[in-house]
């Protein structure tokens, strides 16, 4: 028994010891292969702790990112805000300047627009009858309660009278107030501001209307139609007595340039008929004269007749021609004329004269009315000059330098070569000299480069003495 003990031990033993050998060979070639392999397990660990620290930098740069957007959207919201705020302040900016414009205009701000007539009367008489039954039907509609409404019916105290009392003293305070408003813009219509008051009015209403929001009261849109017609009809009767005016005063410039003709035509008429006589009387003395002289006297007397004669000749010319200016009143010149020194290059004026002396008329015009006076390019006569010279002011319409008074005869941006070409095509013919003289406005060119040149000469003495220049 113990020897079988004995003999189990040691081959428990040898077991024993022959696993701790298989272990440590086992051990060894473990690390001879840990050994062998070391640097790729090294580059597996790195490429996996590089891994873990690419995902935590993704990880971070996604909250980055998220972040940078949050703030992104928030700036973006408040640059939203700031611009509604903005354009909303800028709205009412402009509205508060279009109010304040429309009371307070001046022309300095005025936004000029051009105003189309609404209406087609012919005279002022015909507006002023016109406004007189828009003002009728304005009183119509208020006397019988038309001219402001309530929407709804009310009561005061559980009274139906009191209410419509009510409703009755508001809508008279609502039409006092807008009656004002468009009393005042139609007393203080002008040329330049119709377009405003048109909208001085329109506002009125607006406003009006809504102080009665509350009670449902409201003043017609037809009572406003009234008030604008009445505007627009004011405004164009102003207008027409404007035009009347201005033709009145053209009337009345034509016939005092006619009344200044015929007196003209008058003196020369007298003057040459007393010249007729003067060398007829002296024809006739020399020719008495003649018949009792002999030799050089003779010679001398016949001399004197023929002069005489020649000279007669020339009053009875002139005599004649002032007779047949005076039957055919369509005779006259067209002058064509230029102010360098008031209107600058290329800009004439066309117009028309039927004086016997035509440059009496443009000595006229460069009167004190002008800093310098006009020279002339062109006279043109004709047996119909008011025809020629409407013929050329409709050839420049397009380049009136007024387009609103076609009195004012003056053209831009025209060239006489223009001028000179139409006139041959009506077969007349006339020198045109092409630059003016302009000899006051040239001196003063000369003088005032000339006292510039002695300020900038004493400049320089000033700040450098020791310098002659």
């Amino acid at each position: 028994m113990v020897l079988i003990l004995s003999i189990v031990t040691t081959a428990a033993l040898v077991a024993f010891l022959a696993l701790v050998v298989i272990y440590v060979k086992e051990r060894e070639q473990t690390r001879a292969t840990l050994a062998k392999y070391s640097g790729v397990l090294d580059l597996e660990a790195e490429r996996e702790r590089m891994a873990d620290e690419n995902a935590r930098q993704r990880e971070e740069h996604a909250k980055s990112v998220a972040t940078y957007r949050e703030a992104e959207a928030q700036e973006g919201r408040r640059r939203d805000q700031l611009s509604s705020e903005y354009q909303a302040a800028r709205r009412r900016y402009e509205e508060l300047q279009t109010e304040l414009a429309l009371v307070e205009e001046s022309l300095e701000d005025i936004s000029f627009g051009v105003y189309k007539p609404h209406f087609t009367y012919q005279s002022p008489e015909e507006y002023k009858a016109k406004i007189e039954l828009l003002r009728k039907k304005q009183r119509d509609m208020v006397r019988q309660g038309e001219a402001a409404q309530c929407s709804i019916p009310w009561t005061v105290n559980n009274s139906k009278v009191e209410g419509k009392r009510m409703i009755r003293l508001h809508s008279k305070l609502m039409l006092r107030a807008f009656n004002g408003e468009c009393e005042g813009a139609i007393a203080n219509v002008d040329w330049h501001n119709a377009q405003k008051m048109d909208g001085r009015i329109r506002k009125a209403f607006f406003d009006v209307n809504k102080l009665g929001d509350v009670q449902k009261i409201s003043i017609a849109d037809q009572y406003l139609a009234l008030k604008i017609d009445e505007l627009r009809m004011v405004y164009e009767y102003e207008q027409k007595r404007y035009e009347l005016r201005e033709e009145q005063r053209r009337i009345r410039e034509q016939m005092r340039e006619e009344e200044r003709t015929q007196k003209e035509i008058e003196k020369v008429i007298e003057e040459s008929t007393t010249e007729e006589e003067k060398f007829a009387a002296a024809i006739a003395k020399a020719r008495d004269d003649a018949t009792r002289a002999m030799g050089e006297k003779l010679e001398r007397l016949t001399a004197q007749i023929s002069t005489f004669e020649a000279k007669l000749d020339e009053a009875r010319k002139k005599k004649e021609r002032a007779i047949a200016r005076a039957q055919f009143t369509k005779t006259g010149f067209v002058y064509v004329i230029s102010n360098i020194g008031s209107f600058g290059e290329r800009v004439f004026k066309i117009g028309m004269t039927r004086r016997l002396e035509p440059m009496d008329r443009i000595y006229e015009l460069s009167g004190a009315a002008v800093p310098f006076p006009y020279d002339l390019h062109a006279m043109l006569y004709s047996d119909d000059a008011p025809a020629l010279e409407l013929d050329l002011h409709r050839l420049f319409r397009d380049r009136r330098l007024n387009r609103v008074n076609a009195r004012r005869e003056f053209f831009q941006d025209v060239d006489l070569e223009e001028i000179e070409s139409y006139v041959r095509t009506k077969g007349l013919s006339a020198q045109f000299l092409r630059i003016p003289e302009a000899r006051e406005y040239r001196e003063t060119v000369a003088l005032r480069a000339n006292v510039t040149d002695v300020k900038a000469a004493a400049e320089r003495q000033k700040h450098f003495p020791e310098k002659l220049f």
